[in-house]
């Protein structure tokens, strides 16, 4: 009865906090489906054919209105590098399309607060130009030349599929005149269905993770974890512990944003926690996918550049926003899952969006939805090379 109980209290959290997420989730997909529906994929690796700023200010951008599923955008960075696009600039695409989009935004300011949505739009830049400057000086020619012929092997990892599609719309006109157009319309319906389709296993993994941590992990835990009692040293350890916690945690994608506000309110620092955000690209089975893609001295190498970017972009954080008075002070109240469900702006909102994603969802469906759906995991498409960029 008792493990019953412990139980229900987790799923009743976790579903507390699926109720204070979901109108901004779908406000977010939305948003990203617009945007993806008048971007062609086809276009990106050419316009990243090598790893100077332009190039990856590039990448950053077509990767902030990509995808914010964390596999489909290794299997897409792995799709430009087999296209001919430099490898940096498509790991910078990679790291864009999963820290810098819309929806992740929103999420964070709605659980933890809008000075965690400001710091991750100023710590990925940040983390992008330290991984750029680590793969100069590490990406040997021998090992970029080792990692492509890897690449070229075609070797499958996840959502392969869902990686090589491209929805976006072919018709000319205004912007406005484009959404509002039948294939606008169908083409962000689309999009919005196959992002949800790509994130949703990790959004409801970590609200049930978020859920049971919030649930039975006492306090005490998490404030001996991140060194609370030292306020100087948990500074310096947050940053450092909170990507480890990612990689242990197996939740990427926006799925770690519930995980976060329960590990704020455990008491790690605000830098922590967006080191801790960042980390979604690598967990454990993006690492072992890394492997596949371009070998295991490359996915080591990856490993670190990034783990190191993390860290640096929370002491970052930490070092620009305490002087200006943006890192959030006093009693800490994230939302996870303890004040339930009343009837205020949320459930109205909720209620508004949810009919939105059911028309979405319903237009999608009519155009033979179903298959596509299918497609999602499918194999990597034949590489094709206009060339390659020196490092």
């Amino acid at each position: 009865m008792r493990l019953l109980n412990a139980l229900g209290h987790g799923l009743r959290v976790a579903g507390y906090m699926t109720w204070q997420v979901t109108w901004s989730l779908i406000l977010g997909f939305t948003l990203s489906a617009i945007i993806q529906s008048l971007v062609h994929k086809s276009t990106i690796s050419r316009l990243l054919p090598d790893n100077r700023p332009r190039s990856l200010a590039t990448a950053t951008a077509l990767g902030a209105a990509s995808s914010s599923c964390s596999y489909a955008a290794v299997a897409l960075a792995r799709s430009l590098i087999r296209k001919g696009a430099d490898f940096t600039s498509a790991v910078a695409f990679e790291i864009a399309s999963t820290n810098l989009v819309i929806e992740l935004g929103i999420i964070l300011a709605l659980l933890i607060g809008w000075q965690f949505t400001l710091a991750e739009f100023v710590g990925g830049p940040l983390m992008i130009i330290v991984v750029a400057l680590l793969l100069r000086r590490f990406l040997t020619v021998k090992l970029l030349d080792a990692a492509r012929e890897q690449a070229d092997l075609g070797r499958a990892g996840s959502m392969e599929g869902h990686a090589g599609m491209d929805m976006s719309i072919q018709v000319g006109g205004t912007f406005w005149s484009r959404l509002r157009s039948r294939e606008g319309l169908d083409a962000v319906a689309g999009n919005f269905v196959m992002e949800w389709a790509a994130v949703l296993r990790d959004i409801v993994i970590g609200l049930l993770i978020a859920g049971a941590a919030g649930a039975w992990i006492p306090d005490s835990f998490w404030r001996q974890l991140f060194l609370t009692g030292h306020p100087l040293l948990a500074k310096v350890w947050g940053p450092l512990i909170g990507p480890l916690v990612a990689v242990a945690s197996f939740v990427c994608s926006i799925g770690n944003v519930p995980l976060a506000a329960v590990l704020w309110n455990g008491g790690i620092s605000f830098g922590g926690v967006i080191s801790f955000i960042f980390a979604d690209l690598i967990i454990i089975p993006i690492l072992i996918i890394y492997a596949k893609y371009y070998g295991r001295r490359t996915a080591a190498l990856l490993f670190a550049a990034f783990y190191a970017a993390m860290v640096l972009a929370g002491y970052a954080i930490e070092l620009i926003f305490t002087p200006l008075g943006l890192t959030p002070t006093g009693p800490r109240h994230a939302h996870v899952g303890d004040q339930g469900i009343s009837w205020n702006y949320t459930s109205v909102l909720n209620i508004v969006f949810l009919l939105l994603a059911a028309a979405l969802v319903i237009r999608f469906l009519r155009q033979g939805g179903r298959q596509m759906l299918t497609m999602m995991g499918g194999s990597p498409a034949p590489a094709k090379h206009p060339g390659h960029a020196a490092p």
